[in-house]
């Protein structure tokens, strides 16, 4: 069974001073309307293709390219002016709920809504389920006084993706907090490519904020007059200068995850030097048994320590002893163990080896005996 076709027009008034007018309408008949009572329309657009948005362009002469952009969406934040309306694009930022950053395969969702305003319309073209815009039309809805044309719907739009960007990056600032605990935990395991997932979602919430800088700005310094009033540029600069502090933490969000991607490099380097440190040390006490019996295992006739009554245990004691001593003295330094963690002696497996070779050797000289 086929299902029927979804319909991308989600929502489409006729506001009058401020009240949206009974009944449902189609856009084109929305736009005759307005045109002939005055008032402006709101149409609201969800992820419509090049058929269903074709018949609100013509009827509002949307300019072709602005129209590509809005059904192929994937664009980054932008103002166009056309002679008879502007294309505004908004990127649309999700947190996405996770046990721990360090395991998430997302942490931000972004998706976009799109703006046609003109003189007496504006349209919006939402992309992503979570860019909806019913609670935005109806809190306007209770409050005429505020609607006072299309500009108003474009700063109510832009001031709701702007505490979006808000809530996401106190959300954003939690993950950070963890970061930077885990990193500096003195026996800690993350690892870099951990903090670069955050980093690289720190990247896409970055590429939705920072491009909005300039048509926020253009919005509120008259450049898009006349489809921005006087009276409204007012509320776009009060939403710029909460953009400017969203973008300034997010900046320091990226120095952050830099610091904390360097620290955890060195870390990393540090750990291999440390483990480089203890192989190297294990691998001096082992050199000397393996050059004392090496030279025992060359067979000569004249090595008078072979006829001794004690040259055997001898031989192990001194091998024995000067094991212990560079054990004892690698231990001092830290070369075998990290001081923190030592393990306690009965742990050890060095322990456990040096009490085998003295058995071992005491067994051999009451043999001797």
């Amino acid at each position: 069974m086929t299902a029927p076709p979804r319909n991308p027009v989600v929502a489409c008034g006729v506001y009058v001073d401020g009240v949206r007018q009974p009944g449902d309408r189609t856009p084109a008949a929305a736009i005759a309307e307005v045109r002939t009572r005055g008032g402006f329309a709101w149409i609201g657009l969800f992820e419509p293709g090049d058929d269903d948005i074709r018949d609100v362009a013509d009827a509002l002469g949307l300019h072709e390219l602005a129209v590509e952009d809005a059904v192929h969406a994937h664009q980054r934040p932008k103002l166009e002016r056309y002679p008879e309306h502007l294309f505004v694009v908004l990127k649309t930022v999700r947190y996405v709920e996770h046990e721990s950053p360090t395991t998430a395969n997302e942490i931000v969702e972004s998706g976009e809504i799109m703006v046609f305003l003109g003189r007496d319309y504006v349209v919006t073209v939402r992309h992503g389920r979570h860019s909806g815009l019913h609670d935005v039309r109806e809190q306007l809805e209770r409050e005429p006084e505020r609607l006072r044309g299309p500009a108003t719907v474009l700063h109510a739009v832009a001031d709701r993706v702007v505490d979006g960007y808000l809530d996401v990056v106190e959300a954003f600032q939690g993950d950070l907090d963890f970061l930077e605990t885990a990193v500096f935990a003195p026996r800690d395991s993350l690892g870099v490519e951990q903090v670069y997932l955050v980093k690289r979602e720190l990247l896409e919430l970055r590429r939705a904020i920072m491009p909005l800088v300039g048509p926020l700005r253009s919005l509120s310094d008259g450049t898009c007059a006349p489809f921005v009033p006087e009276a409204d540029r007012t509320y776009f600069r009060d939403v710029e200068d909460h953009h400017t502090r969203v973008a300034e933490r997010v900046t320091g969000f990226e120095d952050l995850l830099t610091t904390l991607v360097d620290a955890t490099l060195a870390k990393v380097s540090l750990r291999q030097n440390n483990d480089m440190r203890k192989i190297s040390a294990w691998a001096a006490i082992i050199a000397v048994p393996t050059m004392v019996f090496g030279a025992y295992g060359m067979n000569f006739d004249h090595m008078p320590e072979l006829r001794w009554t004690y040259g055997y245990p001898l031989v192990l004691a001194a091998v024995l002893g000067a094991c212990a001593v560079l054990y004892r003295l690698f231990k001092r330094y830290h070369w075998l163990y990290d001081a923190p963690s030592r393990p306690a002696p009965l742990a050890r497996p060095t322990f456990w080896v040096m009490l085998f070779l003295l058995t071992w050797l005491a067994a051999v000289v009451l043999g001797v005996e």
